[in-house]
C-alpha cells in the first residue's frame, strides 16, 4: 500500500470518526432511494449528489455518499493512469443517464426532474 493511499484511509477513518459527522455511510446507504425518490437529492453531472434544497438530512446523505465515491474514483483514477477528474466526469454522466425517470438531476446548474 503507498503513503498517499495508507494517509488517505487514515484521514478517512479519521473523518468517520469525527462526532461531527451526522450520518455514517451505512445508514446514508440505507436512506439515499428514499431520498431521491422524495426529490430530497439528485445526481449532478460532476459524478456526485447535492441535495436539492436546504434540508440537513439531505446534505448529510450526500455528504456521506460523496466521500465514498470520492475515495473510489480516486482508486479508478490511480489504477488506470487517469485524472480523478475524468472518473468523476464519466460517473456523472452515467449516474445522470441512470437517474429513473421522476427523481432529480443537475442540468447547467439547475434541478429538473427527469
Amino acid at each position: 500500500m503507498t503513503l498517499v493511499a495508507r494517509f488517505s484511509a487514515l484521514l478517512l477513518a479519521f473523518s468517520l470518526a469525527l462526532p461531527a459527522m451526522a450520518m455514517s455511510l451505512d445508514e446514508a446507504k440505507n436512506a439515499l432511494e428514499s431520498a431521491k425518490s422524495q426529490g430530497l437529492v439528485g445526481e449532478t453531472p460532476s459524478g456526485y449528489l447535492a441535495a436539492v434544497g436546504s434540508d440537513q438530512k439531505s446534505k448529510d446523505i450526500a455528504s456521506a455518499i460523496n466521500d465514498a465515491r470520492r475515495e473510489a474514483y480516486k482508486k479508478i483514477a490511480e489504477k488506470h493512469g487517469i485524472a480523478v477528474t475524468k472518473v468523476e466526469t464519466v460517473a456523472g454522466q452515467k449516474a445522470v443517464e441512470k437517474t429513473p425517470s421522476g427523481q432529480y438531476i443537475q442540468v447547467d446548474g439547475h434541478w429538473i426532474k427527469k
